[in-house]
Formats: C-alpha cells, sequence, structure tokens
C-alpha cells in the first residue's frame, strides 16, 4: 500500500512509491510496466512506454491489487502486524508503477492523447481507491492490529505505520454507514473528474488560448536583450518568424511587465494572465468552481467535520482553520501596510515622470523595479547575466555537497522522457548510490506552468534491501536565445533552490514502511525545499555560483551588497499577493453557504473584507488557483508555504547562529529530520532537530515585517 492510496490521484503529482514488479502479466507480454525494467537503476524505460501501454497497465494494477487486498481480508489466521500492516503496505506494486510515470509525464509532457487517457483512468482510479478505503473486511483487521497496538511490543516504526493507516480509514470513509459510504464514493469519482476538468482547461489557456504578439520593434522599448531574444524563439515556435511573442509562461510575461514601457501592452499582457479561466468560454473555470465547493463541504461533513477547511486541518500541524486564518491575519496586516507605502512611494516616480494615472495592478512590476533602483541603485538587468542556469545548477550542487557530501554525476546514457530533461546519477561521499534525480528546466506546450518536484519512484525497501529515489524537478525558466545563455532572475535562482530541496528530500527519505517513509503534514512539506532557499541567498554561495556568463568574473562585492541589501524589498506585495490567496482559500473552504451562485463575487467580497488595495491581485484568482482546485493537494492548505516558512527560517537561523552555514553537526542533524520525518508527528521532528519550539521572529525579520 503506498503513500497516496488515500488521496484522488493527481496527474503530475505522482508521489507514491514504486517497487520492482517481478510477476509478468498473461494480458500483455509487450507492455514495459509488466516486466521488470533492466535500465540503469531501474529508471523507467522512457523510450518504450506509449500512450496505450498506460490503461491496461493500469487495469491490471487494480487487478492485483484486489486480489492482495481479499488475500488479506480472507486471511484466516488473526490479524498481525505482518499478515495484515505489512501486507497492506506493501500491496499494489504495479499500479504505483505505473501511476510513478503517468502523472509525472501528465504534468510535463502531456497532449490530447494523455489527456483522454487521464480521463479514462481518473474515475477507474477513484473507484479502485474508494472501494479500499471503505473496505469492511480490510478495516476490521487494521482495527484489530490498531486497538492492540499498546500490547503488541511495536517499535515506533510500526507503531507509526498502524495509527497513520487506522486514521486514513478514517478519514476515507471506513466508519460511514453502507449508504453513506456510496454517497462518498459518488461525491469522490465527480471530485476527481471536476479537477481533471479544472486543470485541461487552465492549461489550454495557458498555452492555446492566449499570447502576446508584437510586430513593430517600437513596442520592445525598454525590454532588455535577453528577453527580446526569448520573443524570438517563442514567435518561431509559435509560427509567427520575424514577430516577438509572449506568453503566460512566467519567465516571459513577468519580465514583460518589469521592463517595458508599453503601459498599454503590460495591461493587455497581464490581462491575459489574470482572466485565464474567466473568459466565458470553452475554458472557463467558474462552474467547475461552483460544483466543488459544495461537494468538498458535503465529504467533510459526512466525515463529521464542521467544513472542508476543519477536514484538512485536523491532520496537519496547524489543526483548525481558526488557527490557520489567525496566523495569516498576522502576516497580512503588516503586508499589506507595507505595500500601501510602496503604492504611496511608485506613485511619486509616476507623478514625476508626468503619467496621468494612478498605479494599476499591471503597473506594479514597471514601477517596482524603478523603485528597487532608486531606493537601492539595483538594476534587475545588471544582475541577471551572473545567474546563468548552468551556473546556477553548480550553487546547487555546492550546497548539497558542502551540507551532505552528495556529487551529482551527468548521465545522458539514461532514458529520459523529452529532450531537454537531464538525468544525475546521485552519490553519497563514499561513492555509494543515493539515488537518481532528472531536472527539466524550460517552458513547452503540453508542460503545465510553474515549477514542482516529484517522483517516478519513491524510495521503498523490497527483501529487506534499500530500493532508492528516482526524483524530478521541473521549472519553466527562460531558454537559451542565440549565444545567450539561460539566465535568470535572482527570484528564478531561487525557485531552483527551492525545487531542489524538494527533491533532497525525496532522495534522503527513509524508513521500512512505504506508507510513512518521508509522509509528512502538509505544511510541514514545504520546509525541506524552503529552507534551501536560504543558502541561495548567502554570499558566500552566491559567490561561487554568480559569475558573468561572458567573461567569468565573479558578481562584484559592491553589486552584491545591492542584492543582499534589497532582500526585503517589496515584501508587502510578496508576501500580501501569497497571503491574499490562501486567504482566499481558506474563505471557499469555511463558508458557511457553500452554493455560491458567482464566484467572482465571492472572490472579490473576501477580498474586501480583507482591505485588498486595488494595486494588486491575489497571487492567484480562483478561475486559476489550480493549487486547490485541480487536486486535493494544497485545497484548504495553500497557506502552507508560509507556515513552512516560519520554520525553515528558524532553522537556517540555527546554522546562523553557529557561525557557519555548512555546520557539519547541523547538517547531520537536518539530514535525519529529512531521513526520518515520517516517524513521528511533524513538530516532534522539527523539535528533535531544533531542540525549541519555531519561532516566528526570524521569518518576520527577514522580510522585513519587524
Amino acid at each position: 500500500m503506498k503513500k497516496l492510496l488515500f488521496f484522488i490521484f493527481i496527474a503530475g503529482l505522482a508521489l507514491s512509491s514504486c517497487q520492482t514488479q517481478k510477476k509478468e502479466s498473461n494480458s500483455n507480454m509487450e507492455n514495459p510496466f509488466f516486466v521488470e525494467w533492466n535500465t540503469p537503476f531501474g529508471v523507467p524505460p522512457f523510450d518504450e512506454i506509449k500512450v496505450e501501454h498506460y490503461v491496461p497497465a493500469v487495469k491490471e494494477g487494480i487487478k492485483q491489487q484486489e486480489a492482495e487486498i481479499e488475500a488479506i481480508v480472507s486471511n484466516p489466521e488473526a490479524p498481525t502486524f505482518e499478515n495484515t500492516i505489512l501486507a497492506f503496505d506493501k500491496s499494489g506494486a504495479l499500479l504505483t508503477k505505473v501511476n510513478g510515470v503517468f502523472g509525472p509525464l501528465s504534468s510535463a509532457v502531456t497532449n490530447d492523447e494523455m489527456q483522454a487517457v487521464a480521463r479514462e483512468l481518473s474515475p477507474l482510479r477513484t473507484a479502485h481507491y474508494n472501494n479500499i478505503s471503505m473496505n469492511a473486511g480490510l478495516f476490521k483487521r487494521i482495527k484489530a492490529v490498531y486497538g492492540q497496538r499498546n500490547e503488541l511490543g511495536f517499535d515506533q516504526e510500526q507503531m507509526r505505520v498502524v495509527e497513520k493507516f487506522y486514521s486514513d480509514f478514517e478519514r476515507g470513509g471506513a466508519n460511514l454507514s453502507a449508504e453513506d459510504q456510496e454517497k462518498l464514493k459518488t461525491i469522490n469519482i465527480e471530485l476527481s473528474g471536476l479537477y481533471l476538468e479544472f486543470g485541461e482547461n487552465l492549461l489550454a489557456e495557458t498555452n492555446k488560448n492566449y499570447k502576446l504578439v508584437i510586430d513593430n520593434e517600437e513596442d520592445l522599448a525598454g525590454l532588455p536583450e535577453d528577453v527580446i531574444a526569448g520573443a524570438v524563439v517563442a514567435a518561431e515556435k509559435a509560427g509567427e518568424a520575424g514577430k516577438w511573442v509572449f506568453t503566460m509562461a512566467k519567465p516571459s510575461w513577468i519580465p514583460f511587465l518589469t521592463f517595458s514601457e508599453k503601459r498599454d501592452l503590460r495591461e493587455q499582457l497581464y490581462r491575459g494572465y489574470f482572466m485565464r479561466g474567466d473568459n466565458d468560454n470553452e475554458n472557463d473555470n467558474k462552474e467547475i468552481i461552483k460544483k466543488i465547493v459544495p461537494l468538498r463541504d458535503q465529504k467533510a461533513k459526512l466525515l463529521g467535520f464542521k467544513n472542508f477547511a476543519a477536514y484538512k486541518a485536523d491532520v496537519n500541524m496547524a489543526k483548525t482553520p481558526e488557527a490557520i486564518t489567525d496566523f495569516l491575519m498576522e502576516l497580512w496586516k503588516p503586508s499589506l501596510e507595507m505595500a500601501k507605502q510602496d503604492v504611496a512611494d511608485m506613485q511619486k516616480i509616476i507623478d514625476a515622470e508626468g503619467g496621468d494615472f494612478k498605479l494599476a495592478s499591471w503597473d506594479w512590476w514597471y514601477y517596482s523595479e524603478k523603485l528597487r533602483k532608486a531606493k537601492f541603485d539595483l538594476d534587475e538587468a545588471e544582475v541577471k547575466p551572473y545567474f546563468s542556469l548552468d551556473n546556477a545548477k553548480k550553487g546547487i550542487f555546492y550546497v548539497a555537497k558542502n551540507l551532505y557530501g552528495l556529487e551529482f554525476v551527468k548521465r545522458d546514457d539514461l532514458p529520459t522522457y523529452h529532450e531537454e530533461a537531464e538525468a544525475y546519477e546521485v552519490k553519497e561521499a563514499d561513492g555509494s548510490l543515493l539515488g537518481v534525480l532528472y531536472m527539466d528546466f524550460h517552458p513547452r506546450d503540453g508542460k503545465r506552468v510553474g515549477a514542482w518536484s516529484t517522483q517516478f519512484r519513491s524510495a521503498t525497501y523490497t527483501d529487506g534491501k534499500r530500493i532508492p529515489t528516482i526524483g524530478s524537478i521541473v521549472m519553466n525558466f527562460t531558454r537559451p536565445a542565440g549565444d545567450t545563455p539561460a539566465l535568470l532572475s535572482f527570484d528564478e535562482v531561487s525557485t531552483l533552490f527551492h525545487e531542489f530541496g524538494h527533491a533532497l528530500h525525496g532522495l534522503f527519505a527513509d524508513g521500512p514502511y512505504d506508507r510513512t517513509a518521508g509522509s509528512v503534514p502538509r505544511d510541514f512539506v514545504e520546509l525541506p525545499s524552503q529552507i534551501m532557499e536560504n543558502w541561495a541567498a548567502e554570499p558566500e554561495v552566491i559567490k561561487v555560483y554568480a559569475k558573468h556568463y561572458e567573461t567569468g568574473e565573479p558578481i562584484p562585492d559592491a553589486l552584491l551588497a545591492k542584492l543582499i541589501n534589497a532582500g526585503t524589498f517589496n515584501q508587502g506585495f510578496i508576501t500580501g499577493e501569497y497571503v491574499a490567496a490562501s486567504l482566499l482559500d481558506m474563505d471557499y473552504h469555511t463558508t458557511a453557504d457553500v452554493n455560491i451562485t458567482d464566484v467572482n463575487k465571492f472572490e472579490n467580497d473576501a477580498m474586501a473584507e480583507i482591505g485588498i488595495i486595488p494595486e494588486f491581485l491575489p497571487r492567484y484568482r480562483s478561475t486559476y488557483f489550480s493549487h486547490i482546485f485541480s487536486g486535493d493537494g494544497y485545497s484548504a492548505g495553500y497557506y502552507v508555504y508560509i507556515w513552512a516558512a516560519v520554520l525553515d527560517s528558524d532553522a537556517f537561523d540555527a546554522f546562523k547562529l553557529s557561525g557557519d552555514i555548512f555546520n557539519k553537526e547541523y547538517a547531520a542533524k537536518f539530514r535525519t529530520l529529512l531521513e526520518k520525518c515520517g516517524s513521528d508527528e511533524g513538530m516532534v521532528i522539527y523539535e528533535n532537530f531544533r531542540g525549541q519550539a519555531p519561532s516566528k521572529e526570524p521569518l518576520l525579520k527577514k522580510r522585513g515585517l519587524l
């Protein structure tokens, strides 16, 4: 039984573990999922896997796991840890193997065929997981072991996996009446289809339905050469050769909004972005949201919770929606005040330039860049040449080497799922294998926006032998153009460090049971990623990787000092837009009236309630808020990034206070946190590392909010 069994499978978030499949199916011997993979390290044979292989493999995987579950249920022996808990934990290997490939590829290289397969598989898998989570015979045996857990001499790992499985079944509806179980099954299936539809609509709106095409060179005024070069490449890919194209990918629209002198075009491009899913066309997401919210509320109430937010928070560190909202409001108030001051300062620049208009949301990036230059004499265009993608990769490898002794060896001989994806063998300090990591950096059609980390196989144990992780990090960074390599903003560098932190978590995660190895509360999961961003911003580290792409010269001390000094700049906006989106998420999942008739009115009312200013929007408007509406993952939980930011700032503070950001003692303790984080409650694991409860003070100081 794998870690994601009790969550609706989300295309693109295949984080479950995978065992080598030893049995061959008689149904189709040509299907690569039905044989053991003889590739190096057991990586998926991407060149052999075809779209037509997924459906029969999933169906066979379901069939095999059903037989495994039936064997557990019909076992005449009394329930024990071995014949019930362990057997369940290790069931479903083939299904996990298939999901481990299909999920990541559905996000990174999808197409019409893959989307059709996803629509076919979604109800099959959801029904299968429903049937397991509400299997009365299986729950009876797990409950029997759970009831005796304190008398059976379990070690900590055994106790944890027994308790987590019991909780999973409770939250999956095992204690409901037969009638209510059928209601819950119907809800889960309907939700899974709506999530898929939301994501497909957003993908179409992002990658297909809008682009800004410029055919007049004068309209490029203010744009740096690398941004213009990227627009030439985008135009060629879009069939608009000889023109310049800007898209909904962040490496395209954010630089345009930051540097373009054409206010009307900035507005046009930004409207294209923030109106995604809200254009009253075939890809509109408003009706989907109106269906998702009440279904989630029904699910929560069936399971005995006041609302969906209470259901989700119950297994997180925060525990209650009230605690989450109070926490967010503590950050919202100082962020809003800082943002208002920035608005006033930017309006002064507009007025001084003779602009006869008030600052609008599409102006924020442009005038905040001017404000940053005025306050800190820091120009983004001056910084980017020092942050090539290749040098940034050297930065993450440098930190991993100095903290944990790891070495990343590029392997061009490994099969990859796309020509742009790179594969690395990850070695321990003693040369032994830790795992494999794929990296995929640039936007393309069929790839969702944003950045994420996933796994083709999570670490597991088979016959006492550890089978290592095969992980992946996926970004959407600016492509190389001509002789200019991919140049990153410092925010993008931080994103690379962030996703690399997730990858390290997956590589290190260890434990004898698949259900608990590496499994953490949702508001803990961003700690391993966000802490890495702290090293990205340390002068000692920046000097290693920030080198001019043409001259090879390291970033000058004076420019580095400006970059560091500007670290708290624009935090009113950065923190404010994020917190606003988090509060919007909580409003959707705590509202007493879940029958929303007008999504835009609901959103506007929620934002008016907290006093958001018109000069910026929540980071995600409802119709493209994929974190919460294209799956259950971050629903009623988008707050987790800033909750984890308290932890990561406090944890990094330990390194700083020691006087050595590569302190070996703390590095070893933090690696233990990453390895064993599934063995206990999140706060217990954290305090074991830190020796004390986390403090908010380091975060508030870092963001200039204190």
